[in-house]
């Protein structure tokens, strides 16, 4: 039976409809939380002046931030590696597709869902009051931010895999384990490795910052230079840590396009 086709006055209709109802969404929104367009206005010219201030960067500052851009990476590899390590498990718990009762994937929802509420500035600023400043608050941050991450992509995907190789082997009599070695395990992944390399993409970015709140990293200088408004310092942490961001990022694009 063929579909009747949206009229084009009928979806004409519709999308002024729904910019009608964003618009209005927006200007009860912008009511409710005090938003002052009169303040905007007045800080677009401080926000041109610091702009001002951090040119030209100061060049030479490279040199002092290497070593903690380096090990801003070293916490995001050491993250996103336990973190999916994690994941993986508690994605098979949370598809129901694999465990089809309640009991199991109810809890590891919740679990995920949990994990994700907390922002990793949240989850740092936790792990420094449990270690003390340094690296380990980060890494255990990012940890549970990249479980969260790659654990919500990963076990849709997991309920989205062809059913038949599983009902095969239930077939000739296999057991759990084998159902999901051999029946899920290859189909999903290259897409595991593939959420595995944008988290660490994310989490290059999110380490950053965390030294802001003493876990490590190169963002324990941004809170100096911006502290003592050197802005020429703050604008060589910007871009140094931006040309990282860009060989990471065309890195792992190139691995995930042969993944895919």
């Amino acid at each position: 039976m063929k579909e009747t086709p949206i009229q084009p006055g009928k979806r004409h209709t519709k999308q002024l409809l729904t910019l009608f109802i964003v618009v209005v969404l927006i200007v009860v929104f912008s009511w409710q939380i005090e938003l002052s367009m009169l303040q905007l206005l007045n800080g677009l010219p401080n926000m041109w002046d610091l702009i001002v201030r951090m040119v030209p960067p100061n060049m030479s500052y490279f040199s002092v931030i290497t070593a903690p851009i380096l090990e801003t990476i070293r916490m995001a590899v050491i993250g996103t590696t336990l973190g999916g390590l994690l994941a993986f498990p508690l994605s098979v718990l949370a598809a129901r597709n694999i465990f089809h009762t309640a009991w199991v994937t109810t809890p590891a929802r919740f679990i995920l869902n949990l994990i994700r509420t907390l922002p990793e500035l949240l989850l740092a600023a936790l792990f420094v009051a449990i270690f003390g400043i340094g690296p380990i608050p980060g890494i255990f941050a990012l940890m549970l931010f990249s479980l969260g991450i790659i654990a919500k992509l990963f076990y849709e995907s997991v309920e989205a895999i062809d059913p038949g190789p599983m009902e095969a082997m239930t077939a000739v009599g296999a057991n759990k384990i084998k159902w999901i070695m051999f029946g899920v395990i290859p189909q999903v992944m290259s897409a595991f490795m593939s959420f595995f390399l944008y988290a660490f993409e994310i989490n290059i970015r999110a380490a950053a910052v965390l030294g802001l709140v003493g876990a490590g990293g190169i963002g324990l200088y941004y809170e100096q230079t911006l502290g003592f408004l050197d802005y020429q310092k703050t604008s060589s942490i910007i871009i140094y840590t931006l040309l990282v961001v860009l060989l990471i990022d065309y890195i792992s694009t190139k691995v995930r396009e042969r993944l895919v």
